[in-house]
């Protein structure tokens, strides 16, 4: 991984490397949208070599509308995050994912 590299590249090659003709017609990457305003993204972990993995509970809250949080449950990393963050929010699981044998990023306010 390329320090350089944008968060959102590197989340599309995660995700076309996880496609193997089978994985991609039952699991997925979402990112929609929430009312707070906000974000959310699911990305599914089944099957990857993330699967075993935790990401314990994680929320920073600086306003109304600058906040991110971020956890694994059932074999799915969730993230929910403020109108402004969906980048910090995609780094988190960036981060996440490459750290070898972790349970998690730091978030730091």
């Amino acid at each position: 991984m390329s320090g350089s590299e944008h968060v959102l590249d590197w989340v599309q090659r995660w995700y076309g490397s996880q496609c193997d003709g089978d994985w991609e017609h039952e699991w997925g990457v979402a990112i929609g949208t929430l009312d707070n305003p906000g974000w959310s993204i699911k990305i599914d972990l089944e099957e990857t070599d993330l699967a075993d993995r935790e990401y314990p509970r994680r929320q920073v809250i600086r306003s109304d509308h600058d906040w991110v949080m971020a956890w694994t449950s059932g074999k799915v990393f969730h993230a929910a995050c403020g109108p402004g963050n969906l980048t910090e929010a995609l780094t988190l699981f960036r981060a996440w994912a490459t750290v070898r044998g972790g349970t998690g990023a730091s978030i730091t306010p």
